[in-house]
Order: structure tokens, then sequence, then C-alpha cells
């Protein structure tokens, strides 16, 4: 008789050693797996940009998501090269855009650097924050459809199934059949990685929707609204914010989605 092979763990864990405690007091070793969390450097064009908390998978994907809602390209066709790279502490993620975009790199650097030192500092800065947003296609879709993808997300979530603690986003078809999930520990880097994968393998929404295991915060809405998206759902309340720059895109929201109820505008 032959041992079966070790499962491999979900790319993006880590075993780790804990003691549980049950309420009569009793205690036991147990092992379990963590969703990890690392620093990963975004450089483009040689130029240090953006430090993200994330977890360290899917990260080409992430780096085009993250090139287009950041506004430094305006498609795929912009983007020449991604490197990822191991780093003693975390990964470095080298992005090289077209020379057509690559002007926008030294501005949005310029302002980031001021966003970092004292936050959203002076008018430029509030100009850059609140910029227009492009307008979307009107969603025609219903909500039966997002609550038959919101009943199948969590069959589609591997690494949240083994940790509970990480996002997900995902691309659904106008019906709610999910056709594309990925996962991150935050909720932005979750829907870039969805929208990077969207860009490399040229797909777009063509009427569906995407469906995120999170609040609906403003910045969320500009990443839906940058790649296109129609409709948001999200699993729990938006911001103010976020309702006001749906509204300003035209994008459906569908929100505090549950089994038996939700609010939509």
């Amino acid at each position: 008789m032959t041992d079966k092979p070790a499962v491999e763990p979900p790319v993006g864990t880590r075993s780790h050693g804990f003691e549980r405690v049950e309420r009569d007091g009793s205690a036991a070793a147990s092992e379990r797996l963590l969703a990890e969390e690392s620093p990963v450097a975004i450089e483009v064009n040689g130029v240090g940009y953006a430090v993200l908390m994330a977890t360290p998978a899917d990260l080409v994907d992430l780096a085009y998501g993250f090139a287009l809602t950041e506004r430094l390209i305006d498609g795929a066709g912009d983007m020449v090269d991604v490197e990822c790279h191991a780093a003693p502490v975390g990964s470095i993620v080298r992005i090289t855009v077209s020379s057509a975009v690559a002007d926008r790199v030294a501005v949005r650097v310029r302002h980031r650097t001021s966003d970092s030192s004292c936050g959203l500092c002076g008018v430029e800065n509030l100009e850059q924050a609140m910029r227009a947003l492009p307008h979307v296609p009107r969603w025609a879709g219903t909500s039966d459809a997002v609550f038959a993808a919101a009943a199948a997300l969590d069959a589609r979530q591997e690494l949240n199934r083994t940790t509970r603690s990480v996002h997900a986003a995902a691309r659904c078809a106008a019906d709610g059949t999910i056709l594309d999930v990925r996962e991150d520990v935050g909720r932005h880097n979750a829907f870039d990685k969805l929208i990077g994968a969207m860009l490399r393998a040229g797909a777009g929404w063509d009427g569906g929707f995407a469906l995120l295991s999170s609040r609906c915060s403003y910045e969320l809405v500009e990443k839906a609204a940058l790649s296109g998206c129609p409709m948001l759902a999200t699993i729990s309340a938006p911001t103010a914010l976020a309702v006001a720059r749906a509204e300003e895109a035209g994008l459906a929201l569908h929100v505090l989605v549950r089994p038996d109820a939700l609010l939509r505008t």
C-alpha cells in the first residue's frame, strides 16, 4: 500500500502552530494555515512607486491591475514588461510601461510622495484625489444574478476557505455565473489582481459585474469605473463618498448583499 502524496497548501499561505484552548479549560497543540501578508514593492520604469502589503500570489496580475487603476496605463498594450523578484523581506515587482505613457510615472510619484508624508494636503492633491471618473456602460442585469453569484462565491475562494482571513474579487457573467476570482489580504489588491487578470487575458465585463467580499469604499468604486465595470456588488455597506463617486460614473451598486436581501442604487 503506497502513501498518498501530501496535499500542497495553497500559494500564499504558511503553517503556524497554536495552542487551542477549549471553554472547559483543556488545551492541545493545533496547526493552522495562515494567509501570508508581506511587503510588495512596486517599481515603475526604474522608479520606486509604492509598497503594498499583500498576499504574494498572482503578482503579475496585481501589477497590471495596479498600473491601470493608478492611471499609469490605458490598457494592456502600454505594459512592456513585468518582473517579479523575491526579496529578503517581501517581493519586488518591476513594471516597465511604454514611452507613450512614461511621463505619467513622474507626475504620480510626485503626488504619492506628498500623500505619504502628510496625507492628502494641498489643493493639487485634493484635485488628484477627486479626479473625474470615466462613465461606464449602463448595467442591464437583474438582482437575481447578484444573489446567484453571492451564493457561489465561497466555493470559489480556495485561499479563504483555508485561512478565513482574505478578501475575494470575482468577475461575474450577466446571469451571475462566476468566471474568475482573485484573493488577497487586501480588498484593493484582490480587485487589482482581478482587473489585471482580465487585462492580460483580453477579457471584458461583457454586461457582467464585479462581486467583492468587502465593504464598498470609494477606492473600489474608482477601480471599477476605471476598468469599465458597469456594476459593483459588495457584501458590506458603502460609504457616502463611494455612492457619490458611483453616481458620477454611472456605476450601479448592489451592497449589503445577503442571501435574502440587498440594497441597490
